[in-house]
């Protein structure tokens, strides 16, 4: 015998069956033709994700969804994996329709597919929202640290609390490194040295060595050779001279 519908059952009973994860044959797609659900398209979701609704259902549901439920179904282990896939494939397309207050909001959200999209936004605020991700680390933040590099990434990153990993630091100065031997950089000498801030002595050789731009490569250099006892003025995000 099938399970009831609404509104021979109540709705909390009912979103209860949308999570059992063995409904009778043709239940879920039956529970997909309800009006009331067409007009609730966040409760779409758990039938398009559900792992025993049939492969067509998936289809014709996950493009009916709105981001949010995207995005949840995107990061839900417990989701089918032919409905993640789908999900990240509509949020794709959606993703350019986003304002950028959805994007800021969606930065928190993000499925790991999606990262590199929201980094390249030219929005601070955006890319300091994907940093407090709560599934970033760094090497994932390393991979989407390329040259070039713009102002936004850059003051994002600077004011993140990643700002003081040696990893990270590297992986910036030297993409820094890229970024200013491009023809029309976006950013300044001075934006390196928090960066440069972030290493010891030791690995500040190691960096410096390994670096084209000639005044980036010497400011590396020069703040390995305070840490030896020789005193040495960086440069603010404006080029002007500091005390580090």
């Amino acid at each position: 015998m099938s399970w009831p519908l609404p509104p021979d059952v109540a709705w909390p009973r009912f979103l209860r069956l949308l999570r059992d994860p063995n409904p009778p044959r043709g239940w879920l797609e039956a529970a997909a033709d309800l009006p009331d659900l067409r007009k609730r398209p966040l409760l779409l979701r758990w039938i398009a994700q559900h792992p025993k609704a049939p492969a067509h259902l998936r289809v014709n549901l996950v493009p009916r969804l709105p981001w949010r439920a995207l995005t949840a179904v995107a990061q839900d282990a417990a989701a089918h994996p032919h409905a993640r896939t789908l999900a990240v494939e509509r949020l794709q397309v959606v993703w350019p329709g986003l304002t950028l207050g959805e994007r800021r909001t969606f930065a928190l959200l993000a499925p790991k597919p999606l990262w590199p999209l929201v980094w390249r936004v030219p929005d601070e605020a955006v890319v300091a929202a994907l940093l407090q991700h709560p599934r970033m680390s760094p090497a994932s933040l390393v991979a989407l640290v390329q040259a070039p590099l713009g102002r936004s990434q850059m003051q994002a990153l600077s004011a993140s609390m990643w700002r003081e990993s040696t990893l990270l630091a590297t992986q910036v100065l030297q993409t820094l490194d890229a970024t200013l031997r491009h023809p029309e950089p976006a950013l300044v000498l001075g934006h390196a040295t928090v960066w440069i801030r972030a290493l010891e002595p030791e690995e500040a050789i190691v960096v410096a060595a390994t670096l084209q731009h000639p005044p980036l490569r010497r400011l590396v250099r020069a703040w390995a050779d305070q840490g030896f006892g020789t005193p040495f003025d960086g440069l603010d995000e404006d080029g002007r001279p500091m005390a580090f």
